[in-house]
């Protein structure tokens, strides 16, 4: 190779150095717009106080899940997308009617305790006072294992906690989850009256938390409901002392006919390769303890004002970006399972969805559910957030809304927003999960990394 070779050589090198150095100055210095218009003239914690208080807790089939919808519309049109609209699907509908009672009569001391309980989503009612000898499981496991005549005619009580020693705190939530899952369909096949689950959370409070539960046809159904960790310590305590317990229970839950409901979607076109979505969202449903603040009001917030700071700052994407407000995550996931099928249906190009559903706690970072190729431009994309202290960068992403993508279009990848998890299950289904419990800056930063993250896939890794 000549002299002259060798430099020619040497001088391209230099020029796309520089050209690498002069581009990665450019996104930090956007970036750091980014966050400035987040944290100097954000909107995330007055849209996520409109949302809570002016809307209040919004379950599918609910007066208020349709009155978040039209606030969702009126909001991304008052922030000038390009383009926003509804997409029709249909959504369960259970109410949990009036507040359930509860209480535990202990033998032969005769102590009368009033206790916590919350049924969980999709419980048949007791049809008035139910009443039997309480049995106790420290696991599912447990249960399965045991006799009918250990519990025909009794009601089953699980007090699986969740494991507190495990640092990421969504696997000791999953572990526990078969508890709420199917904690009905394996007391009932054993003969019980009714389950009582202890509720999946970490703190000792009197919050009971809720959730989704399953049936199964061919098995009796049973009322379920969750006890707070302080009152299924108390149970537990009295059982432990050898003492015969009774409980007492009503419950008025109701189930009707599928309704008719609505994603809400914003877009801003892209300049370049307009037919090339990128899809970020969360779910505006929620279940009817509490606000939905943080499970998932602060996800739909977070990516609302992640469109909303690119649009403000001026940003012309090149792909098209849209913004998915999906409903009916926490009972069915049809929203998600209804977009899936439609954009599907319109022969629409999907290459990316992110979804936030962690709560609106301090960003950690993002997860990435795609190719070797996607993989190493997303890893590459780690020093650009080293100043904001993201430093989780990990293989697997998505969640329950955006997973049905990946069902119908087999290139795409998905994304996860991964905020620190540690404080998520104080409040997840539970009446404590408010507005209150979000933090400003929190909330805002996530937003900002949500939006920073969006322009970089969306410039530079697809």
């Amino acid at each position: 190779m000549g002299q002259q070779h060798i430099k020619q050589l040497l001088t391209g090198l230099i020029v796309l150095f520089l050209y690498a150095q002069s581009n990665a100055q450019k996104d930090s210095l956007f970036i750091r717009k980014i966050y400035d218009e987040a944290l100097l003239r954000g909107h995330a914690y007055e849209d996520l106080r409109s949302l809570c208080k002016d809307i209040g807790p919004r379950l599918s089939g609910s007066s208020e899940a349709a009155m978040s919808i039209r606030w969702s519309e009126q909001k991304m049109n008052s922030y000038g997308f390009d383009r926003v609209y509804l997409e029709p699907i249909m959504v369960p509908h259970w109410e949990r009617g009036n507040p359930e009672s509860a209480w535990i009569i202990a033998h032969p001391n005769g102590i009368l305790e009033k206790i916590n309980i919350c049924a969980l989503g999709g419980s048949v009612s007791t049809q008035g006072m139910m009443e039997g000898e309480l049995v106790m499981f420290n696991a599912i496991a447990d249960l399965s294992k045991a006799k009918p005549k250990e519990v025909s005619g009794k009601i089953v009580f699980i007090n699986q906690p969740m494991n507190a020693a495990e640092i990421q705190t969504f696997k000791a939530y999953g572990a526990c989850y078969p508890i709420r899952g199917n904690g009905a369909i394996e007391a009932s096949k054993l003969g019980a009256k009714a389950v009582l689950i202890r509720s999946l959370g970490l703190p000792n409070d009197d919050f009971p938390h809720t959730g989704s539960m399953r049936y199964e046809d061919s098995i009796k159904k049973i009322p379920a409901a969750a006890l707070s960790t302080q009152d299924a310590e108390r149970i537990s305590d009295l059982l432990a002392s050898g003492v015969s317990l009774t409980f007492s229970m009503e419950m008025d839950c109701r189930n009707f006919p599928d309704e008719p409901s609505f994603n809400v979607i914003g877009e801003l076109k892209g300049s370049k390769f307009p037919n090339e979505i990128i899809t970020i969202g969360g779910h505006l449903d929620s279940w009817d303890q509490g606000e939905g603040a943080h499970d998932d009001g602060a996800g739909v917030i977070h990516c609302l004002e992640a469109l909303r700071i690119l649009k403000t700052l001026g940003y012309k994407p090149e792909h098209t970006l849209r913004v998915v407000f999906f409903m009916n995550e926490e009972n069915g996931n049809m929203g998600g399972k209804s977009y899936a099928k439609w954009v599907k249906e319109k022969n629409e190009t999907h290459i990316a969805a992110l979804e936030s559903d962690r709560g609106g706690f301090t960003p950690r970072g993002f997860g990435c559910d795609g190719n070797d190729s996607v993989y190493a431009k997303f890893t590459a994309l780690e020093p650009l957030f080293k100043p904001y202290d993201l430093h989780i960068w990990e293989k697997g992403g998505g969640g329950v809304d955006i997973g049905p993508l990946k069902n119908e279009f087999k290139d795409i990848t998905l994304f996860g927003f991964i905020p620190d998890s540690q404080r998520y299950f104080d409040f997840h289904h539970a009446d404590s999960d408010v507005f209150e419990s979000v933090n400003k800056r929190e909330l805002e930063l996530g937003a900002a990394s949500i939006s920073a993250f969006l322009y970089l896939l969306d410039s530079k890794v697809f």
